[in-house]
């Protein structure tokens, strides 16, 4: 009688997992950094985006919104007024800096949707700085690579 096992032998089965192992580790570094660049991207986008959404709200319901920018706390936020609950708050990722410019990073937005100051402020990204600037009248701001 023939005694046929068909299968692996455990030197086979050690090899094919290691080569896995391999294979999810270098993607798991892959993804790392492409990971860091999206979320370098999404702030300035999200920080517009809660910003527009400030706007909004201040001339929807008609009240003034407070923006206030913490860079040494990493995070920012608006609400309504001067002390009423947050309308959001944000964290600043560890590779976002603000600074100031010839603005400072507390303003409002007033109920016709115009901001109390104009000017700007910096945001450096990783390596490169943008300028966020708010014009006079309106609200209106744009956000520019340096």
């Amino acid at each position: 009688m023939i005694n046929s096992e068909d299968g692996f032998t455990l030197l086979e089965s050690l090899f094919v997992l290691s080569v896995f192992l391999i294979i999810a580790s270098i993607s798991a570094f892959v993804f790392k950094s492409q990971f860091v660049s999206l979320e370098k991207q999404q702030f300035i986008s999200q920080l517009r985006a809660d910003l527009l959404y400030g706007q909004q709200y201040a001339m929807s319901h008609q009240v003034l919104v407070t923006v206030n920018i913490l860079p040494e706390e990493n995070s920012y936020y608006l609400r309504e007024g001067y002390n009423k609950g947050f309308l959001i708050k944000r964290e600043i990722p560890e590779v976002v800096t603000i600074k100031e410019g010839s603005m400072k990073l507390f303003f409002q937005f007033k109920p016709d949707g115009n901001i109390n100051r104009f000017g700007s402020f910096l945001i450096k990204v990783d390596k490169v700085w943008y300028r966020m600037t708010f014009l006079i009248g309106k609200g209106r701001f744009y956000v520019a690579k340096e």
